[in-house]
Formats: C-alpha cells, sequence, structure tokens
C-alpha cells in the first residue's frame, strides 16, 4: 500500500481529463496495447482510475503497467 504522501504525488501528476496510452498490457482484463484512454481519477491506493477508448474503465498500477501520458 502506497503512503499518503505518495498518493498525492500520482494525484498531482496524473490529473482528471489527461490522455494516456497504454504500452504494455499485463492483467487479462487489459484493453489491447495502444489504446487511448482518460484519466477519470486516482484512489486511496494510488492506482489511477482510467475510461479507456474501447472499453468501460481499467485501473493502471504504477510500477505494473506501462502507459504514456500523451499531450
Amino acid at each position: 500500500m502506497k503512503s499518503d504522501k505518495e498518493v498525492s504525488r500520482i494525484e498531482r501528476t496524473y490529473q482528471p481529463g489527461m490522455r494516456v496510452k497504454l504500452l504494455k498490457k499485463y492483467g487479462p482484463q487489459s484493453p489491447p496495447v495502444g489504446t487511448m484512454g482518460t484519466v477519470r481519477t486516482v484512489d486511496v491506493f494510488g492506482y489511477i482510475q482510467i475510461s479507456w477508448d474501447n472499453i468501460s474503465g481499467v485501473i493502471v498500477v504504477l510500477d505494473e503497467d506501462d502507459f504514456e501520458v500523451v499531450e
């Protein structure tokens, strides 16, 4: 579990509305590599909640999932 300080840093880094692109998937429910999505929020565990363009929301876990912010 991440500390409150770490969660706050993640919240400042990944703002709602920010666009991201999946680079590598790890979970069986993950969207295909290259899928674009929009950050919804960061939860209390530091997981980034994303609304993917092609499916409903799936979380992204820092240090486990690979994605990039798209300007």
